[in-house]
């Protein structure tokens, strides 16, 4: 142990000797801190607590409205006059009408819900407008 210390007196003393002062030691180890910041946001994906947070709730926002789209496309599909209401839906130019079609419809308003979410109803109604039916009818067939 005795040993051990005098190896390290040994080595800090030729660190001295070198010119190397701890307040060029202190300000590396800052730089390289501030180098290893600046990689890791700019390069690295870090965020922030408050970035992550905001990702988090966005994520969560954009799954439910995919689900909620992907249940009322499954509804439209189910109904028994889904060929003249696609027809009609697909008529449609304006796609604030298609949403509205697809509200007034009711396909697009989950349970528990009094109404459909805009968001929801405007991505249903989207998948619907570019669907190609006979498409569809041929993978359906195939599984």
């Amino acid at each position: 142990m005795a040993n051990d210390d005098n190896t390290k007196r040994t080595r800090w003393e030729e660190l001295k000797e070198s010119h190397v002062t701890k307040t060029t030691l202190v300000w590396s180890c800052v730089g390289s801190v501030v180098v290893a910041l600046i990689v890791g946001f700019t390069f690295g994906g870090w965020v922030t607590g408050g970035t992550a947070r905001q990702m988090q709730q966005t994520a969560g926002e954009t799954g439910r409205f995919d689900l909620a789209s992907a249940i009322c496309v499954e509804r439209f599909m189910a109904q028994p006059d889904m060929r003249e209401q696609l027809a009609e839906l697909q008529g449609i130019r304006s796609t604030f009408r298609q949403r509205q079609f697809i509200e007034e419809g009711a396909w697009a308003i989950m349970p528990g819900r009094d109404e459909a979410s805009r968001q929801g109803a405007d991505l249903c109604a989207r998948v619907l407008a570019n669907l190609d039916i006979e498409e569809f009818e041929t993978l359906e067939e195939a599984n």
